[in-house]
């Protein structure tokens, strides 16, 4: 029987390691970024056209490449990083594989310059699809400037599955942070289609996550320090009345290189116990230090996972580190929490005796008590004198002129009575006479031919508002309330980059946006409805979600607009409703096109019919 196992050719295998290494535009930056990292970079520019469809470029000034180190540094298993078995658990550099230029080479067309420090003239080479074009001497500036075009040429399919150039440029951008917080000590600079993104100079850890995140930014971060000689933590915390019920910033760096760890963030969501408001997530940007042979970060082609010697200690040790902060701070609340400050005793009268009040009393007092004169009087300190009641008829004059007579004037009086106190207990509910009941500020229960409804209140609402946003987005006569001052919100540039797509889109829900700015957003007008204490927490959930759904263009994105904004406005269970309320959510449930369904395809509503409860009252 013939042999049937072979040896892969080399640009096949190149373009199978492609699938792991390179996922999307966004792992080309990464690797990209990390390659100059490596090179002693101190300014590193990084220049993205169609969202890193048609152009990644990355430039550096640093050390550059001999011709013969350039031509190499394609090839599978090319570094300089690593000698033998050994360094693997001594490493200081981002990539160690030498497996990034090759995956990369091997599905776009790649174009590289360096020339090394000292040297007058350097080279240039051409790539397409793992096979070298050409190689040049060029005169190029020290450093490396390498352009990778057309990523995915050869392989259709993996290029029809990219997302949208928003989405795209959105987890470029996220790897550009996370790249540009670990390393505060190097220039960076980002261009997209031309425009400048970020241009970040050279400062430290706390002035970089200022520059990225915005200005406002900066009173939000409390400080984490503690040093052990197991680990090294720096770092930053979000304040817990800033916290965001999304995602928000959460930054684990080990070495200076991003991690995730589930279980290191577990370490800081139970220091934030009892400190975050209900259903917000914490906050960070932590610096771990460790000893290199002390985690293996081997275990993932992306390198983000990470395997730590003793988990253990390090849950610890940063659970101790971020509580100690909270406390040192005053972030964290007293025992007494009712404690009311302007009770307090003042340091000057801490040591005297309390006083009694004295109360006189006139004993001789008597109000019916009569004088000589016949008048009624009271003690000395209080007079009380009978006015003259002359001229009353005057109260009563033209009374008679509306067919009445002044005789019977007090025939028939009619007292205006305030509506009466609610009883002790709540009864729950609605008026008798009407035909939906409110059931644990939560349900209604109304009456049907063949039963009862018994309707979720929340989802209910939502399935209401998805529809009328639907319409008005599409329709685009959407009713905005003006607000008499404006609203402003300070967002991050990423999350300004994200509303400013959506702009159009929100315009027809009802917002009105007066100026945007780099880290700032005014709003003057807002879809009816929605109060302007929640219009924040509206546009941070939309943000949240559609960085989660990372929608396309067209219906999708809309849609899932519409269904992140009806979830945020819908009124909550535990929330009173009155009869007219309720009976307004029944009729305009059933008036839906769909409304058995929210929008996020949960029930609304069950019937029970008269046969099911019939049933419950049988002898068994």
């Amino acid at each position: 029987m013939a042999d049937i196992i072979k040896l892969l050719p080399d640009h096949v295998a190149n373009q199978i390691a492609a699938g792991e290494v390179v996922q999307r535009p966004a792992s080309v930056v990464k690797e990209l970024l990390e390659n100059a990292i490596d090179a002693g970079a101190a300014t590193i520019k990084l220049i993205i056209k169609d969202s890193g469809k048609t152009l990644i470029q990355v430039i550096d000034d640093g050390k550059g490449m001999s011709p013969t180190d350039a031509r190499l540094s394609f090839e599978r298993h090319a570094t300089s990083k690593i000698k033998n078995a050994e360094d693997l658990f001594a490493l200081h550099t981002k990539g160690f594989r030498g497996e990034a230029l090759a995956s990369i080479a091997a599905v776009a067309h790649v174009d590289l310059k360096t020339r090394q420090q000292g040297e007058d003239v350097g080279s240039c080479i051409e790539i397409e699809g793992s096979i070298i074009k050409s190689q040049d001497i060029v005169a190029t500036p020290a450093g490396t400037s390498i352009a990778v075009k057309n990523l995915f040429f050869n392989i259709p399919a993996r290029r029809n599955f990219l997302k949208s150039d928003s989405v795209e440029m959105r987890h470029i951008i996220d790897e550009f942070h996370r790249v540009a917080l670990a390393h505060e000590q190097i220039t960076f600079v980002m261009y997209h289609n031309e425009g400048e993104l970020f241009n970040l100079p050279q400062s430290n850890k706390r002035q970089r996550i200022v520059n990225v995140f915005g200005s406002k930014t900066n009173e939000k971060l409390v400080p984490v320090e503690e040093e052990t000689g197991i680990v090294k933590i720096k770092g930053f915390i979000i304040k817990p009345e800033f916290a965001k019920k999304t995602k928000g910033e959460q930054y684990f760096f080990v070495n200076d290189r991003f991690i995730k760890h589930s279980y290191l963030h577990h370490a800081v969501a139970s220091a934030f116990d009892g400190l975050l408001p209900d259903r917000a997530r914490a906050s960070y940007f932590l610096y771990l230090e460790v000893d290199p042979q002390t985690i293996d970060i081997n275990i993932h082609p992306t390198k983000t996972e990470v395997k730590f010697e003793d988990e253990h200690s390090i849950y610890t040790l940063l659970r101790a580190a971020v509580k100690h902060s909270l406390g040192q701070f005053n972030i964290a609340p007293v025992l007494d929490f009712d404690r009311e400050p302007g009770l307090d005793t003042p340091y000057a009268y801490k040591h005297r005796q309390a006083e009694t009040p004295q109360v006189e009393v006139d004993r001789d007092f008597n109000p019916f008590k009569e004088n000589n004169t016949g008048r009624i009087s009271v003690s000395s300190r209080v007079h009380y004198e009978k006015k003259s009641a002359a001229g009353w008829e005057n109260l009563y004059a033209g009374l008679d002129n509306h067919g009445g007579r002044a005789d019977d004037s007090f025939s028939r009086v009619e007292i205006e009575s305030e509506d009466p106190a609610g009883g002790m207990f709540d009864e729950g509910g609605a008026s008798a006479e009407a035909n939906c009941y409110q059931l644990h500020n939560k349900f209604l229960v109304g009456t049907i031919k063949s039963g009862m409804v018994i309707i979720d209140q929340n989802k209910a609402h939502q399935r209401i508002l998805y529809e009328d946003l639907l319409k008005n987005i599409t329709v685009k006569e959407s009713v905005s309330q003006q607000l008499l001052f404006p609203l402003r919100f300070d967002f991050s540039k990423k999350e300004i980059h994200l509303l400013l797509q959506l702009k159009e889109t929100l315009e027809n829900t009802g917002f009105i946006f007066d100026a945007v700015d780099d880290d700032t957003l005014e709003i003057t007008g807002l879809p009816m409805g929605m109060g302007e204490n929640e219009s924040h927490r509206v546009l941070e959930q939309l943000l949240a979600d559609v960085e989660r759904e990372v929608p396309g263009a067209g219906f999708s994105q809309v849609d899932l607009l519409a269904r992140s904004m009806a979830g945020s406005m819908a009124i909550r269970n535990g929330e009173k409703l009155d009869a007219a309320s309720c009976e307004y959510l029944l009729n305009k449930l059933f008036a839906c096109k769909e409304p058995m369904l929210s929008p996020f395809n949960r029930p609304t509503f069950v019937t029970i019919s008269v046969e099911e409860l019939e049933r419950k009252f049988e002898t068994r």
